[in-house]
Parts: C-alpha cells; structure tokens; sequence
C-alpha cells in the first residue's frame, strides 16, 4: 500500500507511543460525564459543577506554544478549547507526557480523552483546564483540513472543504467529521422515524416484521432482486414491498399493523431514488382511503411540529406549509388541469396519440395504466410544490385497489404530492379475492409483453383472501423522499449514511512517464513520490502554490542539492 508523507509520519508517531509504554488503542473504559455541548450552554450558571470534567473527543486543531497548549476537543455534540499546562500533566521530574506525546506524537484527528476543569480563558472563552489526558485511539490517516472565515456580510466561508458528493458519501465518516452540520440531518432523520413511530404507537398499532428474502415479490410494481438459497434450493427475491405480509396479518385477525421496512427495488438511480430505501406501511381494518387522507395530514403535520416546531418548512426556494387541511385533485382532474387535455374516457390507442402530442415518452411495453401514470409524472408532478392528495386513479395502475364505490373504471386511492414528488401511497385496500385473482391475471398478461415490473401471482396471498379480509385502509410513507423534504435536502444520497455506490476505482499509479508527459524533469519524480503523489488525477487536483511550496520543502529535506527547485510557472503549467 503506497502511503503518503502524513501516513508514514503517524505511523513512526504509533510506533514510538508503543515504545513509551502507552497502548494507542486501550481496550479498558473510559467514563465520560459530560458533553461539550453541556458544558458550553451551563457553565456560565454553574460553574461548580464543572470541577470534574471528564470527556473524550477528537483533536481538531491546535496550538502548540512552548510549556502550555491549546487545542479543541469535537464530541458528538460539538467542540471545546482545551488547555494543557506541561506542569499540571507532568508534576514530576518527568516532562515526556508533554514534551514529546502531546506535543509531537498526537496529531489532528486523534481520539483523547481528558479530564480537568471548567474556567475562562482571558477572551472569554469557555474551556477545559486539563489535569490528565489519554491516548483513546491514534489516526493514522490525515483529516481533510477544513478551514472557516467570515466575510463583510458575516457568512461564513468554508475553504478546502470536504463537499465532493462523492467522496462524501463514499467514506461518510469522514464527513461526519468535518461537516458537523451533517450529522444534523441524521438525527432529524431519526427524530422522523420517532415521530411516526409514536403517532401510530398511541393509536395501539402493532410493529411487526415479516420476511425480507420473499419467494414471490408482490405490493408493487418494480423489478425485483434475485438470489438463490442453498439449502432450500429455491430462488427468492429481496422484497420490494411488505404489503402482501401485513394484509395476511389482517386476515388474522390484528385491527392496525405496521411496519417500517427496509425495501429493494432493482431501478435506476437518482437524486430521488437508491435501489435500497426505508418506508413505513400502515393496515388498518374497518377504514377506508377518506379516513386515511385524515391521518397521513395530521401525521406529517406532527412530524414537522416535532422537526421544526412549526407546519411550515424551508425545502429549496420553495416555503411548504404541512398545515391541515392539504389540497385535493382526482388523478384525471390533475391532468386536466396542468395540460387541457380530458383523458378519462381515452382508451389505450388514444393514451398514446395523447403522449405523442404532449411529448411524453413511453414506449409499446406500457399498458393503459403506465400511459397515464407518465402523463401526469411528466406534466403534472413537478408543479405540485405544497402537499396535495391526487386521488382516484385510474384501475389499470393499481392492482392491488379496490375499485371505486361511484366511479366506474376508479379505484380508492390516493397519493400525496410534495415539492414535485410522491411522498406516500395509499389504497381502500382489494379485499375481493374473485377480483383480486383478475386483477393478478392482467399483470401477467403484460409480463409476457415485456413489462418487468408486472406483478406475479401469489396464490398464498389469495387464499388467504379467500378466508376473508375486512375492509382496509393501507398507507405507504417514503422516510427518505419526506426525510429529504424535512431537512432540506437535494439528494436522496444525502440522507441516507451508506448510499448505494459504484465499485471505487483504483487510481493508476503515478509513473515517471506520466509525469514527463506533463512536462515535468524525471529528477523530481522521487520528490512528488516522497510527498504522498500517487496519480496524475491527485497531482492536477493539487493548487500549484502549494505543490511548489511542497516540492521545495521536501526537496531541502531530502538534501538533494543536485535538484533544482522548479520555478512557480513551471508548476503552473504542469497543472494545465
């Protein structure tokens, strides 16, 4: 593994730790009882419960001035100035714990814990009088040095941030680090989850879990992910809905079940969709797709009074209001609506002229129910900003509905539309097996045209209609499509930790040639080797000043006299 000039440093600075006698991963505890976060908001009011500090944290800068330092210590809830006295650490003869472990062997970005004492510094700053520190964990890899000014107008200025989505969400811990503000989207996220989970938790709803790796994948539309079992020698699919699990539980007998499910969709990606995502399903016997529209507003309503203290939410440049009650359209009164054009009585030949003349695309796999669902993704969806239901769609696009009490080729069922993307999903739930069994039938009928999100036949499904489902009421919530909305966010990757990633490529390893083709002297090539260079693309990422400054320093440090030091327009013409 090639290393940089930093990763060869902490390594040597590891290993003289270890010849010290200090183990730079102790394995005992250490008790930490407060936070920076506490300590920074109370010790004005209470300085006396401040005098035995005892907290653990990462190093996130310091300053180092001969026989007493400054450093500041970042713990989940924020960061601390710490203050070192080399005689408060060392009260013996022996000055090694300072001189040469604090002052040399630690870096930023190690992991210390300290106790000692709450004071203020003669600026006014709160920090810590350390009386003792450890050594809790050595990094060996350098952080990205994230540093902050503030302009005339007050904002502050992020330089050499760590903000590369990729590089973000490929090794999100690192951006955890840097980007405090990061870590903010994630506990709304869980505070989220929470919210829901207690709305319907005081409705006595039971959480349950039923199976991921499915024989028969069913509840949706959507193409499926395959795998084999061994000992069963059985194919099974990762679920992409839970739906068929949660009816078969209302079959027997339970009033509201629930679930938040982690789901598998085998699609393409995008800011809006990961092939794996989180959504919570809700069943409810004796209700209907009306009394559901009433709980989903007073839910999300909820959710954003327990995120933001207000129904009112800043997403982009767009103000949405969760206040109740939320807009009402039918899907066809929708499309009308946007576009001019009456399509509630068009057949499929007419869907089609009416996609050509729109500039919709589809194509000859699409049924009647996939003519209309683009129809209104493409022209209506995006201009559905504050929170709307779009009800009563059409029965070819939702298998698993019943059809409407009053209206004729309908069934009950409602989605709700926010800043131009669905949100949830919801249904007066098909507890007519007879039709059900149809309904399966043309889903097959356009598998074999081609379609690869049809749905299968599930005959255990069936017959567990056929011993009788009550009427149900049946929601589906995106967490992370409403997750996104919630906290602000643009990307779908940015509020999930882990989102699914292409294979990181190996960057090829810098050659002499390569660096000759960039117009740079053989002779210099163990320099930019010795500095940590190890690609052409990590070169040209470099600003020339600081590769200049590098070159020149690493070059007095190796003694090689012979070299000439390159002039500052040569490196700015090798970065061209």
């Amino acid at each position: 593994m090639a290393l940089s000039e930093q990763e060869i440093i902490r390594r040597q600075a590891k290993e003289e730790l270890e010849k010290l006698g200090i183990n730079p991963y102790p394995a005992e505890t250490f008790e930490v009882n407060v936070s920076a976060r506490e300590i920074l908001e109370n010790y004005p009011r209470h300085k006396s419960d401040y005098r035995n500090i005892s907290l653990a944290g990462r190093i996130m800068s310091r300053r180092i001035m001969g026989s007493a330092s400054f450093a500041e210590l970042q713990d989940e809830t924020g960061r601390i100035q710490i203050y070192v006295r080399r005689d408060d650490i060392c009260p013996g003869e022996d000055k090694t714990l300072y001189n040469v472990v604090f002052k040399k062997l630690l870096d930023i970005g190690d992991i210390i814990g300290v106790k000692g004492y709450g004071f203020t510094t003669q600026t006014g700053e709160i920090s810590i009088h350390v009386t003792e520190f450890k050594v809790l964990a050595k990094s060996l890899r350098p952080l990205p040095i994230v540093k902050e000014t503030v302009d005339e107008q007050g904002n502050v200025i992020k330089h050499d941030a760590f903000s590369d989505p990729e590089q973000r969400y490929r090794m999100r811990y690192v951006d955890l680090i840097v980007n405090p503000e990061v870590r903010q989207v994630f506990v709304k996220r869980t505070r989220l989850i929470n919210s829901i989970r207690e709305y319907l938790n005081a409705r006595d709803y039971l959480e349950v879990e039923t199976p991921i790796l499915q024989p028969l994948y069913g509840g949706a539309a959507a193409r499926p992910f395959k795998t084999h079992h061994n000992t069963l020698d059985m194919t099974l699919y990762l679920r992409i809905a839970n739906e068929l699990y949660l009816k078969r539980l209302i079959v027997g007998g339970y009033t509201g079940v629930y679930e938040f499910a982690k789901d598998f969709r085998n699609e393409g990606m995008s800011r809006f969709h990961n092939p794996e995502f989180t959504q919570v399903e809700l069943y409810v016997a004796y209700k209907d797709y009306y009394w559901m529209m009433e709980l989903v507003e007073e839910m999300i309503e909820k959710v954003a009074l327990d995120l933001h203290g207000t129904t009112e939410v800043k997403v982009g440049e767009h103000v949405i209001d969760f206040k109740r009650p939320w807009k009402r359209f039918t899907m066809f009164e929708a499309i009308e609506h946007f576009t001019g054009v009456d399509i509630s009585t068009m057949d499929e030949i007419q869907l089609r002229e009416t996609c050509r003349k729109l500039h919709v695309p589809f194509d000859d796999t699409m049924g009647k129910g996939k003519l209309i669902d683009a129809i209104f993704g493409e022209k209506c969806e995006p201009h559905l900003i504050q929170p709307t239901f779009i009800m009563d769609y059409p029965v070819e696009m939702s298998p698993l509905a019943k059809k409407h009490r009053s209206k004729p080729g309908l069934v009950e069922r409602f989605e709700a539309i926010c800043n131009g993307k669905e949100i949830c999903n919801a249904f007066s739930e098909l507890n007519d097996p007879i039709d059900q069994r149809k309904r399966f039938e043309e889903q097959l009928e356009l598998g074999r045209r081609g379609d690869e999100e049809a749905m299968t036949l599930d005959e255990d499904f069936l017959r567990a209609l056929e011993f009788g489902m009550p009427p149900t009421a049946g929601l589906g919530v995106g967490i992370d499509r409403l997750c996104m909305i919630m906290t602000n966010q643009p990307s779908i990757q940015d509020v999930l930790f882990f989102p699914q990633m292409r294979p990181e490529k190996p960057a090829a390893a810098l050659s002499e040639k390569d660096i000759q083709q960039l117009g740079i002297r053989s002779e210099l090539f163990p320099i930019i080797q010795k500095l940590g260079i190890h690609s052409v693309e990590q070169l040209k990422s470099m600003k020339p000043s600081k590769l200049f400054n590098d070159i020149c320093g690493m070059r007095k440090k190796m003694k090689l006299d012979q070299v000439a030091n390159p002039t500052l327009e040569e490196v700015e013409s090798w970065l061209k």
